[in-house]
């Protein structure tokens, strides 16, 4: 019997996911079927349940049922306890079992895919939402020099340093009072992409040999990404990789088998440059 996934989020129809799994699923030689879920606002929980009750083995999640599939999972690894937000669901006998792999998969994205290795680098991470707590235990994991938090509400970036003090060398700072500068990577876990509004972040963080990168995936040029390029920063990425790597990372935790991702992120990745 044919195994199935799904991807539910509130839009999905724009999701790459079922084009993802598809392929991993064909390279890797795994029956699988996968598909996509419209999950209404008010029935999350009733949504996932009668997927589960007809067969299903795991979903991703998407925006917004991130913080929806934490609370209704019955383990959670510590990711997801630090994020308060899942991405990725497994079931079995247990129950609902959760993680949260957009964190390692930017990771595996900036470091594999775009060879910035981020031991000893000085990260600025723009943003204290959702999206920046997915991605802080794996950044620290990587022993960088320092990461800052940068969040237009400072004591937001506050709270969230303190809460993961003890994984590594971690500060906040309002836009106005970054340390430093020069950062070797600048990510962008902002709404701003979203909403296509502009960052008051200094010119002076972006470096000629660093990496701006852009979490939001196929908006191009971005006024983030635009910002960083006036800078003369060296290079530009947005999160098509990470959305290629962290659907890997599912998709070896559902299938324990790990597929290639390279050749995909290249296809998917837009290409970025000012104009």
């Amino acid at each position: 019997m044919t195994d199935r996934y799904a991807v539910i989020g509130n839009p999905i129809s724009h999701s790459k996911s079922p084009l993802i799994h598809a392929r991993f699923a064909r390279e890797t030689g795994q029956d699988i079927e996968y598909g996509a879920l419209l999950g209404p606002l008010d029935g999350f929980a009733a949504v996932v349940r009668s997927f589960r009750a007809a067969g299903g083995l795991g979903l991703n999640v998407t925006v917004p049922f991130k913080l929806a599939a934490c609370e209704l999972a019955d383990f959670r690894s510590e990711r997801v306890r630090l994020a308060g937000a899942a991405n990725a669901l497994k079931f079995d006998l247990q129950g609902i079992h959760a993680e949260n792999f957009d964190g390692i998969g930017l990771v595996n994205d900036i470091e594999h895919n775009l060879g910035l290795a981020l031991r000893g680098k000085r990260i600025l991470l723009v943003g204290a939402g959702g999206a920046a707590r997915g991605v802080l235990l794996p950044f620290l994991e990587r022993e960088p020099a320092e990461l800052v938090i940068v969040n237009r509400t400072l004591r937001t970036a506050e709270q969230l340093a303190e809460m993961v003090a003890a994984y590594g060398k971690v500060s906040s700072a309002g836009y106005s009072d970054i340390p430093g500068e020069r950062f070797d990577l600048v990510v962008n876990a902002s709404s701003a992409s979203l909403s296509g509004d502009a960052l008051p972040l200094p010119q002076n963080v972006f470096s000629r040999s660093g990496l701006a990168y852009e979490m939001a995936y196929g908006k191009g040029l971005t006024p983030f990404l635009r910002l960083a390029a006036d800078a003369g920063t060296g290079r530009l990425a947005d999160g098509a990789g990470m959305l290629v790597e962290q659907a890997a990372e599912s998709f070896f935790w559902w299938r324990g088998v790990r597929p290639a991702t390279a050749e995909l992120v290249r296809e998917l990745s837009l290409p970025l440059q000012a104009g």
